[in-house]
């Protein structure tokens, strides 16, 4: 992989952007954040939320929380994802791409003003390891050191070239170290500051918290010791709404923007009073089989099993659900991706092929336990309106399956701790990269809640291994769809479905970019 630290050239991470953004001339405040306009900006999203806590946020929603609350190290302009920019520290890469130095550049403060410092960068950094939350995985492999109060090494036993396109994740924010200390943090997994964090931010990003609720509404206050360009909106709030309501209270002007409309429901409200957003969802919505063969039952662990369902479901209907802009991802590797497969064979409807694999399997009709939220939407597209569709193609081709609905809340806890034995979920990237997502392989965070162990599939390992070594674009290319092919011939994830990306703003928004890992930027909103 080549790289270069002045005027940095990326080749083999991505070579596309993979967000649209509304930019629309016009005036907008500037200078720190207390000369802010007073504003309240309302935003409508499905909620996936669980926790405001960096250190254990990996949700949708958490995701544009944190973004509000804390400061990263690196962070992307916008929606080009192709290059990371300093936001607390400039960077500079080892030759061999094993070390990383970030020097802070002492301007930042937190919202209780102290100046954010190295101690901070570390124990935030040793945090998402030790506690072992969702997120800790994008530090796997990383040692944290601090060389003066302005500097900090990341070093790997072996080169890691997307490090710096990981560091802007909302989850490695930075928290104040004495503060979080104070109660009840810890860089390991005797933490229990979860609590406090989800009533006090600790950091020094553009907006504190004011209220916080999982399931209604979260509500965002200045921060008036941030640094940076103030935002346009002094208090925003971000609501829990399902679809059809968000598109009634943007149409309404109760709200000024709704983030999960689908094609349908944008349909004319591209004029008037607002404006629609159109772009390339970068969330893949899959299906998944237990292979444990106590959560299998017997059922979803065996291999013919699973040819069945990958040939019974007819992708072409379930695009014409997800409406316009949607497609049928080859694999896991999202589309406008480095590495993204544009189709595969182990992956197209054929009732005959998929009635042949179903007999060869042992299936004597048992009732397979679908699993999903029924609380949230995917680019306005529902889990239950997917799981319906698969429940009646699948009994098509004589495969009986029991919907089991929950709040995202149960379900989540369920699913990551392996229990389930199928279900639909989705997967949006925590890095512009492909090698996010080798979690979907044997022994691995996704893989072992599809009850798919370390060892379990040699050829699906050995073929992820080659991919997450492999330097350069097009070798990178290749190692990559290799490994999906192999996957998706063997494996217990079936990419169903990419979304098109609409979001809905009133007029008087004149600036919004997407960005496919957190989604939206609510300080950068005009």
């Amino acid at each position: 992989m080549t790289r270069s630290h002045t005027g940095r050239t990326i080749a083999g991470i991505v070579a596309v952007g993979i967000a649209t953004a509304l930019v629309i001339t016009g005036c907008s405040p500037s200078g720190g954040a207390k000369s802010s306009s007073g504003k309240t900006l309302v935003v409508d999203q499905s909620f996936d939320l669980k926790t405001a806590d960096p250190g254990r946020a990996f949700e949708l929603t958490g995701s544009i929380v944190d973004r509000a609350l804390y400061e990263t190290l690196l962070t992307f302009k916008g929606s080009d994802v192709t290059k990371p920019v300093p936001q607390l520290a400039t960077y500079k890469e080892s030759s061999d791409n094993k070390t990383l130095t970030l020097t802070l550049d002492g301007k930042h403060t937190f919202s209780d003003g102290t100046t954010v410092t190295a101690d901070d960068v570390v124990f935030s950094l040793k945090r998402v390891q030790g506690i072992k939350g969702n997120p800790s995985f994008l530090l796997d492999g990383v040692t944290v050191n601090k060389v003066d109060d302005k500097t900090v090494t990341l070093t790997t036993a072996t080169p890691n070239p997307a490090l710096p396109f990981i560091l802007p994740n909302p989850s490695l924010g930075i928290l104040n170290s004495k503060l979080v200390t104070k109660n009840g943090g810890a860089p390991d997994n005797t933490d229990k500051a979860e609590a406090f964090l989800n009533k006090t931010s600790a950091g020094s990003g553009p907006y504190e918290l004011e209220s916080y609720n999982v399931s209604t509404k979260v509500v965002f206050k200045l921060n008036p010791h941030y640094v940076g360009a103030a935002p346009a909106y002094s208090r925003v709030v971000l609501e829990n709404v399902a679809g059809p309501t968000q598109k009634i209270n943007v149409q309404a002007g109760s709200s000024q923007v709704a983030l999960d409309l689908n094609a349908d429901q944008v349909q004319g409200l591209d004029g008037g009073s607002t404006k629609v957003i159109k772009g390339v969802s970068p969330y893949v919505i899959y299906t998944w089989y237990n292979q444990n063969p106590t959560v299998g039952a017997g059922v979803t662990n065996k291999a013919q099993f699973l040819t069945a369902v990958r040939h019974g479901i007819d992708y072409s209907k379930i695009l014409s659900i997800a409406g316009t802009g949607s497609t049928q991802p080859g694999g896991m590797v999202p589309s406008m991706f480095l590495g993204a497969l544009t189709s595969d064979p182990s992956n197209t409807f054929d009732a005959a092929a998929a009635k042949t694999a179903l007999a060869a399997s042992g299936y004597a009709g048992q009732p397979v336990k679908f699993s999903y939220p029924n609380d949230i939407t995917v680019n306005g597209l529902q889990m239950q309106t997917l799981a319906e569709a698969i429940q009646a193609q699948l009994k098509d081709i004589g495969i009986t399956i029991t919907l089991a609905p929950s709040p995202i809340s149960t379900f989540l806890d369920a699913y990551r701790a392996g229990k389930l034995q199928s279900g639909i979920m989705y997967w949006g990237p925590d890095f512009p990269d492909p090698s996010d997502y080798l979690v979907f392989n044997p022994g691995e965070s996704l893989g072992l809640r599809a009850g798919w162990a370390k060892g379990a599939d040699p050829a699906v390992s050995t073929l992820a291994d080659a991919a997450a070594s492999a330097v350069g674009s097009a070798d990178r290319t290749k190692a990559y769809q290799a490994w999906q092919t192999q996957a998706n011939a063997t494996g217990p994830f079936l990419p169903v479905v990419q979304p098109g990306q609409y979001v809905v703003t009133a007029t008087s928004v004149t600036q919004l970019e997407l960005n496919p890992v957190w989604t939206v930027d609510l300080a950068e909103i005009k």
